[in-house]
């Protein structure tokens, strides 16, 4: 299979160029995915030129940074040549009481110091490109969060730091506390984003871009699998699904969304942006994938894979955002019903 040529994207303002399409570690590698697949999956993006990689101190409690460690390693990867990127705040796993966690939790200047240590030791490298605070902590003064994390940059530990699910107002807080001290800012922002999913992208953020240059790393750009059209019509979740496979998971899914009123206006929603799919001759995913690309905000995409052919399937996206023309945009505007408004407050 012939795949079209990575593109590659600044990382907001900044001059660290990352594919637009990357490979993260949530919910897979480290988990109920095999580390032997995880390695194929890996050097199967690495070779179609994605080089951005990004996991987190909690995913699979710090085995996901092992696994990706592991295959820089087993791969001959020069880091140089990558770009990786792991979040603090949930740090359980670092403790000798994981059910008591204290200071491994949060964004106080002792767990970003000590949890940075700890990740880098997982991943057996000196330093990351990118370290995210994976959620705010109100607990913690903005003042201190913003000194760790420029302390993480000053001593070498990362080159950018970066938020995930905060809000405006507290990236907006955090950059003028930067600006006070004469510290670095956030440069990039990891929401979730997709086409059923668009408020914060669209409309919460739509000033910060200008303002502050902020670059969008955004996950989840399928929710979570369903915009790959695999539960159109289901009324179980798939055999070869991650719900079907991981029974806890399962249950607690089927409890807050699977079947609910949410989830089946979803699966609608999906199932009439597949006959727009197959109208284009291409996936539901690549259709959903590719209009995530088309937001030129977004500096990169970080999509999940448990097999090697999911991440080729998703890097055949590329091809279609051509074809993603303005009356094709329009029919898939008309199926979601769900622009955001836009007005002129700032948050």
């Amino acid at each position: 299979m012939a795949l079209p040529e990575m593109q590659y994207r600044s990382l907001g303002r900044t001059g660290l160029k990352v594919s637009v399409i990357s490979l993260g570690g949530w919910l897979t590698y480290g988990g109920h995915v095999g580390n032997e697949t995880a390695f194929e999956c890996m050097k199967v993006a690495y070779d179609a030129g994605i080089n951005f990689f990004d996991t987190a101190e909690s995913y699979s409690n710090g085995e996901a940074e092992v696994v990706l460690g592991q295959a820089i390693k087993k791969f001959g990867w020069k880091q140089n040549d990558l770009v990786i990127s792991t979040k603090l705040y949930w740090g359980q796993s670092n403790s000798a009481t994981p059910n008591r966690p204290l200071n491994n939790v949060g964004l106080s200047r002792k767990h970003l110091v000590e949890g940075m240590a700890a990740s880098l030791a997982r991943l057996d490298l000196p330093y990351v490109d990118v370290v995210y605070a994976h959620r705010p902590d109100r607990d913690t003064p903005m003042e201190e969060v913003v000194r760790g994390f420029n302390h993480l940059l000053n001593t070498g530990k990362a080159f950018y730091w970066g938020t995930s699910e905060w809000t405006a107002s507290e990236i907006a807080d955090a950059w003028r506390v930067a600006e006070k001290l004469g510290l670095v800012g956030p440069a990039v922002e990891q929401p979730q984003y997709n086409v059923l999913t668009r408020e914060k992208v669209e409309r919460e953020f739509r000033w910060l871009y200008d303002s502050y240059g902020l670059g969008l790393t955004v996950f989840s750009p399928l929710k979570q699998g369903i915009l790959t059209g695999k539960y159109n019509g289901a009324t179980e979740p798939p055999a070869e699904s991650r719900l079907a496979q991981d029974v806890e998971m399962a249950r607690n899914f089927r409890k807050t969304q699977f079947g609910k009123e949410a989830w089946n206006r979803q699966v609608e929603q999906t199932a009439a942006l597949t006959v727009i799919a197959d109208e284009l001759g291409v996936t539901t995913g690549q259709l959903a994938l590719a209009w995530v690309l088309k937001n030129e905000h977004v500096s990169s995409a970080i999509t999940g894979a448990s097999r090697p052919e999911q991440v080729t399937e998703n890097i055949a996206a590329l091809a279609v955002i051509d074809k993603l023309t303005p009356e094709v945009l329009e029919k898939i505007e008309l199926v979601v019903e769900n622009k955001p408004q836009q007005d002129k407050r700032r948050f």
